[in-house]
């Protein structure tokens, strides 16, 4: 249950993301073609407003059609119609036609082609795949010679419509932030809200509801519970704890080094804070692990921290662990999921987000568009990177599964 939970929460991630870019498209002029909850293909679909929504049979994330994601190409007509002219050999004039009106730049004739090509093509006798690949030919070729095409868009819409997915992530990060600190994870207090399973904290028999007041014989406040422990080395404390009214004595019991720590193993109670206070506290943590992240690129662009990436087969297992280990604990683990899949995808690599901001930031620079050839460059590399770092965290994943 944990692991479908993780699942669901990861799509919904990705759904949210998505939902950033359709909104803002419409927002700018841009008319999404499709709004899907999950991938295609579609289990139902309905049309209004000329944009098509449905629901994917891969029920992960959403999908979103913006047209003319790119500048039409004379190239792009032997991928869309070759089966068509194999099929039928009469069409060649007709796509020609259209070949010599996108590669002079001549948007409005191409319309004109593209209508053209089209009557042929519904009267021509075609195999079922010929006529699928020719029909979405068009449709993506009209699509990209609309007035609505994003790289027909003025530069600011573009980097809005593209900022939009990223950006809608990294809001709800910090407002998932900000709610936790008001429920309670805000200051820590000297009550404990749980103890975890086999440490020596449960060992030696500290419950919920334990308020401490003094670790190895030194009265404590809350803030000096963690540093008091850490700093004993592993050597052995005694525990002084309120349990309903009476003070109690556990132990000796000896700290167990976890991540670097010494710890016992048990969680204090957060006090909630304000909201303007909670506000600040969100922003605070979105910077500490932006910074953060970013350190682990650099490491990792040196040839260090490889250990540190990992995959969706990864993120799915550590959420399903903070699922298990409660509401609270798995919303904070949520919202760094979230923060992390804005950032990431803020990278100035094709086919990511942040790259096409850098091409869209180019372009209006150089007041003219960049080469289609320029464009496949660049993606080849930012893919082969991309898979690159999806590979090395699976590998991580599965060393750490393994073990």
């Amino acid at each position: 249950m944990s692991i479908f939970v993780s699942i669901l929460g990861l799509g919904l991630l990705i759904l949210i993301h998505e939902a950033g870019h359709f909104f803002v498209a419409r927002a700018v002029g841009m008319n999404p073609r499709k709004f899907y909850i999950g991938f295609p293909p579609a289990l139902v679909k309905t049309r209004r407003g000329g944009i098509e929504y449905g629901i994917g049979a891969i029920p992960l994330g959403g999908y979103v059609k913006i047209p003319g994601m790119h500048r039409p190409a004379a190239g792009d007509l032997d991928v869309h119609f070759g089966r068509a002219l194999a099929d039928q050999p009469s069409l060649t004039s007709a796509v020609e036609e259209l070949r010599r009106r996108l590669a002079a730049g001549d948007h409005e004739g191409a319309r004109d082609a593209v209508r053209r090509l089209a009557e042929q093509i519904e009267a021509a006798s075609l195999s079922p795949a010929a006529a699928s690949a020719a029909e979405r030919g068009l449709t993506d070729i009209d699509d990209a010679l609309g007035p609505d095409a994003y790289w027909r868009a003025r530069t600011w819409k573009r980097v809005a419509v593209i900022f939009a997915g990223p950006g809608a992530n990294l809001v709800l990060a910090v407002v998932l932030f900000a709610a936790l600190f008001m429920a309670g994870g805000g200051r820590a207090t000297q009550t404990v809200d749980d103890v975890v399973p086999d440490t020596p904290a449960a060992a030696v028999g500290l419950q919920t509801g334990d308020r401490i007041l003094e670790i190895g014989g030194q009265r404590v406040e809350a803030g000096d519970i963690a540093n008091v422990i850490s700093s004993s080395n592993g050597r052995e404390l005694t525990l002084s704890v309120e349990r309903a009214g009476r003070r109690v004595t556990l132990g000796p019991v000896r700290p167990r080094e976890t991540d670097g720590s010494y710890r016992l193993g048990f969680v204090l109670r957060g006090e909630g804070l304000g909201f303007a206070d909670s506000t600040w506290q969100a922003f605070r943590v979105t910077g500490l692990v932006t910074k953060e992240i970013g350190a682990s690129l650099g490491r990792l662009a040196t040839g260090e921290g490889r250990e540190e990436i990992s995959s969706p087969v990864g993120i799915v297992q550590g959420s399903s662990q903070a699922v298990d280990q409660g509401t609270t604990n798995y919303l904070w683990v949520v919202g760094l999921i979230s923060l992390s899949l804005a950032l990431l995808n803020l990278l100035p690599l094709l086919p990511l987000d942040g790259g096409h901001i850098m091409f869209s930031l180019i372009e209006g620079i150089r007041g003219k568009a960049v080469a289609r050839e320029v464009y496949e460059r660049v993606s080849a590399v930012g893919i082969a990177v991309v898979l690159l770092l999806f590979f090395i965290g699976l590998s991580n994943d599965i060393g750490r599964l393994g073990n």
